[in-house]
């Protein structure tokens, strides 16, 4: 049974707008998200009056010194005056979170139209400021001091996953140099250069060991930017959409325990758990699935990620690599658009884009990104290690 079949309404992406990632030292929190809802809300084809609802997901945590940023969207046009406006946060899922809410007010019928943007702006805060802004997502180590930030906390998993399955080799830096050379055909992509596998797999001076076994090249790097969705009920309140709707077919959240001693650090049980929920929701298996976005903060990540959605069973998730099934010509390419790790990773802004270019993916309106005649994606955003977790399953019409 589909979201469509269950809920008596369809939920279609009709319009979708997406900023540049990086240091964007020219741009604001409020100019990129003035630009992209003005682009998702032009590409929509409805006039922005009748929006019902915007949610806005910004994970900020003192990054910025302005914590009150939901009626920053209004100032993208003034028929935007008044419309209810939300600021979703959760860790890393904020733009995902921001995401859901947005479909529950219109499963809820309180809205037919609305607004969907994820913002960061972090690059203007000092390394300590970012690492210590990041670590308040950890139970454990939130307020505490780290030389090595969150990359550590997923260095632990790295250790985890080796100690529980075998010597994890060169894996790591075969999906690191997998998504750099993605992100080489995408506009958007903060880290636009082929890299190779020799430069991630080895340790260097342009590219030092930050926390055993994870190498420079192994983390997301520290991004401005955002992106935008307009969600609509049916197609006649877009008809003059640029291009066709996009479906959201089903989807699932699932959170873990935030302290780690509850938790078993390889397994990622509500990660799993929100795959689960939004494949059954959408009626499909993995194999009905086109290619998916999934949260590659950190390598060791996605190479789990393999497993947590069944592409392999737990310890095996480099064979997909291995065996060549995450490529851009596998089974199931995985973070075409170069995912955070190329791309980048401006918190608030990452579950958005993650929509936006698998609806570009389904619409055929990638550009260089664009694989051949897809017809079902996945999105996968998590927040933390694994604790606030979020999937989509989205469709072409």
């Amino acid at each position: 049974m589909s979201l469509r079949e269950q809920f008596g309404t369809d939920v279609l992406l009709t319009g979708w707008g997406h900023s540049r990632f990086g240091k964007l030292t020219d741009e604001t929190l409020e100019s990129l998200i003035v630009q992209v809802a003005t682009e998702a809300i032009a590409h929509s084809g409805v006039d922005a009056a009748d929006i019902d609802e915007i949610f806005l997901g910004q994970f900020n945590s003192g990054l910025l010194p302005l914590g009150f940023p939901s009626s920053l969207v209004l100032q993208t046009d003034p028929a935007l005056a008044n419309v209810p406006a939300t600021r979703v946060e959760n860790a890393c899922a904020s733009g995902s979170a921001a995401f859901q809410q947005g479909v529950k007010s219109i499963l809820a019928g309180t809205a037919r139209t609305v607004l969907v943007v994820g913002a960061e702006k972090m690059t203007q805060a000092s390394p300590e400021l970012v690492g210590s802004a990041l670590l308040g997502a950890d139970y454990d180590m939130a307020g505490r001091f780290s030389t090595t930030g969150f990359t550590g906390l997923f260095a632990t998993v790295a250790q985890a996953y080796a100690n529980r399955y075998g010597a994890i080799g060169d894996v790591l830096g075969s999906i690191a140099a997998k998504n750099h050379l993605n992100g080489v055909s995408n506009p958007y992509a903060q880290l636009r250069k082929d890299l190779g596998e020799e430069f991630c797999r080895t340790v260097s001076e342009k590219n030092p060991m930050v926390a055993s076994p994870l190498r420079r090249t192994d983390c997301s790097p520290v991004s401005d930017g955002a992106a935008a969705v307009v969600l609509s009920t049916d197609r006649s309140r877009s008809a003059n959409a640029t291009t066709a709707p996009v479906r959201l077919a089903g989807f699932g959240q699932a959170n873990d325990f935030l302290p780690a001693a509850r938790r078993d650090p390889t397994e990622f049980a509500a990660t799993r758990v929100s795959f689960d929920r939004a494949l059954s929701m959408a009626g499909v298996a993995l194999d009905d699935i086109d290619f998916a976005e999934v949260h590659d903060c950190f390598t060791i990540a996605e190479l789990i990620m393999y497993e947590v959605m069944g592409l392999t069973v737990p310890g095996q998730g480099r064979r997909a690599v291995e065996e060549g099934w995450v490529f851009r010509d596998g089974r199931l390419p995985v973070n075409i658009s170069g995912g955070l790790k190329a791309k980048g990773h401006p918190v608030g802004a990452t579950g958005v884009s993650q929509h936006v270019v698998s609806a570009m993916q389904l619409t055929g309106t990638a550009g260089e990104m664009q694989l051949q005649g897809p017809r079902r994606g996945v999105v996968q955003n998590m927040g933390g290690v694994g604790i606030a977790n979020y999937v989509s399953v989205l469709e072409s019409v």
